[in-house]
């Protein structure tokens, strides 16, 4: 960072700046803003999240940013702004003024990047957002980071200052409605015949002659359902047990949070039916595509499980009421693109 900063790889911009943040390529057209986001009480609920984090990932950011004393990336909020006026200057100034940068990146989409730095569009926009709540699209783990990070440099200096802020690219869902696309698990443990056995004790149970078929019918399938896949064949979960079920799910979390594809994953099928825990050791994660999640448990001999995006409604139900989703539950999209904009606290 600091050979960076001192070379000019890294140039810090003269004056304090909110920034819009273009993402357009095909299918793809999102915009939102990019600043400092104010670290509050959780209570106060201004900043909604919506999944737990793990310690670890938490310990190796808090590491990375504590040396660094640097927000490399921004977290990813999402917010209803109504069209309202932030939204309304985020378009204007997209589609009037010069970007800061322009870029094309390897997967065909176009980053463009403006400076606001007017007082008065500033004050506009902070007055705008001021009693808006913010839900936590992508950033989990930094954010708790930022949480963590800010409680130690209180501690160790005693004062306010730039850790007090997380940077953050918030974008209003009523102009750019999110991309919500699974997360799948794979077993490495569990052999795919081992898993289609004991799950006909709780599910109903169907094959499938191939993987396509298989999402097909899963696509298709009422809730809860689940597709496990590995080098033996497709299976399809659906219908469970409504007694074994009911049973696992826990009394203290909302109707909403026990309807969750992930939720009953992780309190019904992993434990119950499987007798396993999910944790990092036994579950391990593929974003987005089940071919490559299959490939993975073909590999290792064990069960992929296939399960459908969540509805950003009900996530958001779930994070209104103070709740979190399992562990990775969500992945959010696009998300912005590491690299353009860092912010040190030197600087700040």
């Amino acid at each position: 960072m600091r050979e960076w900063l001192s070379s000019g790889v890294l140039a810090a911009d003269p004056e304090p700046a909110l920034y819009v943040y273009e993402q357009q390529g095909p299918g793809v057209l999102q915009r939102g803003l990019i600043g400092d986001v104010g670290l509050t009480d959780p209570a106060a609920r201004v900043i909604l999240p919506h999944e737990d984090v793990m310690p670890g990932p938490v310990a190796d950011r808090l590491a990375l940013m504590s040396t660094t004393q640097a927000n490399l990336e921004p977290i990813f909020l999402l917010y209803d702004g109504s069209r309202g006026p932030t939204s309304t200057l985020v378009d204007t100034v997209a589609t009037t003024r010069t970007p800061l940068i322009d870029a094309r990146t390897s997967d065909g989409v176009r980053h463009r990047l403006w400076a606001i730095t007017d007082p008065a569009e500033i004050a506009t926009i902070n007055a705008d957002l001021h009693h808006r709540q913010a839900l936590i699209a992508d950033g989990h783990h930094r954010y708790a980071t930022y949480r963590v990070l800010q409680g130690q440099e209180h501690a160790r200096q005693g004062r306010n200052g730039p850790w007090d802020f997380g940077l953050a690219l918030l974008v209003d869902s009523s102009a750019y409605p999110p991309d919500l696309k699974p997360i799948h698990r794979v077993i490495p443990g569990l052999p795919l015949a081992e898993a289609k056995s004991r799950a006909k004790n709780a599910w109903r149970v169907r094959d499938f002659d191939s993987l396509p078929d298989g999402l097909e019918a899963l696509a298709q399938a009422a809730d809860p359902a689940f597709l496990l896949a590995g080098e033996t064949g497709t299976h399809l979960l659906t219908d469970p047990d409504e007694a074994q079920l009911k049973r696992a799910m826990p009394a203290d979390h909302s109707p909403q949070w026990r309807a969750l594809n992930t939720s009953i994953l992780t309190r019904f099928v992993l434990p119950h039916v499987w007798g396993l825990e999910d944790d990092e050791q036994t579950v391990r994660i593929v974003h987005h595509d089940a071919q490559a999640a299959v490939r993975q448990a073909t590999r290792t001999g064990g069960t992929a499980v296939i399960l459908k995006p969540l509805h950003v409604d009900s996530v958001l139900a779930v994070a209104a009421r103070g709740e979190r989703v399992p562990r990775k539950s969500t992945s959010f999209g696009p998300k912005p693109r590491t690299g353009l904009l860092l912010r040190t606290f030197a600087i700040d």
